[in-house]
């Protein structure tokens, strides 16, 4: 199975994957930025894009290394990233469907304002790269090819995994983490996905 997490920057789709893996057995997180950073790292300056997604060998090499992973691992595969381009979308997502993989879409909508304010609570500010992508993303979103949508704004991490879990019929491990726990895990989590250079 894979379960495809997409969203505006600041929708919590990193939180939610990492709370999909920690209570789906044998399952994975693939991150298909990491390609992207591979990318800017070793092409010449002059080639380099601004979004990475707009270099078709980033949308490519994560078709091609997804197709791998779903083909030779029999967990379940959660991809945390955002895409609200049709085209790239389809480059990637729609052509693993051409070839008869499963993927679960789920788009995680929130309004402008809770954009922001999550944002800020992890200190970016209203002029940071995320916040001005807010309204693409939530224009881009609004398609119907990424449907199925989530309206986060009055749900916790928690509710959403819950609701997705729900829509796949998939039973979760019991959440035995308290308050202070989940809070933990949040910051950790955040930490971890730093990028001091990109």
């Amino acid at each position: 199975m894979i379960i495809w997490v997409n969203g505006a920057f600041g929708a919590g789709k990193t939180q939610t994957a990492h709370e999909l893996q920690r209570r789906i057995p044998h399952s994975y997180i693939y991150d298909p930025e990491n390609a992207g950073y591979f990318i800017r790292k070793n092409i010449p300056a002059s080639m380099a894009k601004s979004d990475f997604q707009d270099h078709k060998v980033w949308r490519e090499t994560n078709y091609s290394m997804i197709k791998y992973i779903h083909d030779e691992y029999d967990g379940t595969l959660i991809i945390p990233m955002t895409i609200v381009d049709p085209q790239y979308f389809d480059d990637i997502v729609g052509r693993l469907r051409r070839d008869g993989v499963v993927i679960h879409h789920f788009a995680l909508c929130a309004t402008r304002e809770t954009l922001l304010k999550r944002l800020r609570s992890r200190g970016e500010n209203d002029r940071s790269w995320a916040a001005q992508q807010i309204d693409r993303c939530i224009d881009g979103l609004s398609l119907p090819v990424f449907e199925r949508h989530l309206q986060t704004d009055a749900m916790t991490i928690s509710d959403v995994v819950e609701a997705i879990a729900a829509v796949l019929d998939i039973t979760l491990m019991p959440d035995q983490h308290g308050k202070l726990r989940k809070q933990y895990d949040k910051i950790m989590t955040q930490i971890r996905h730093i990028r001091f250079f990109q």
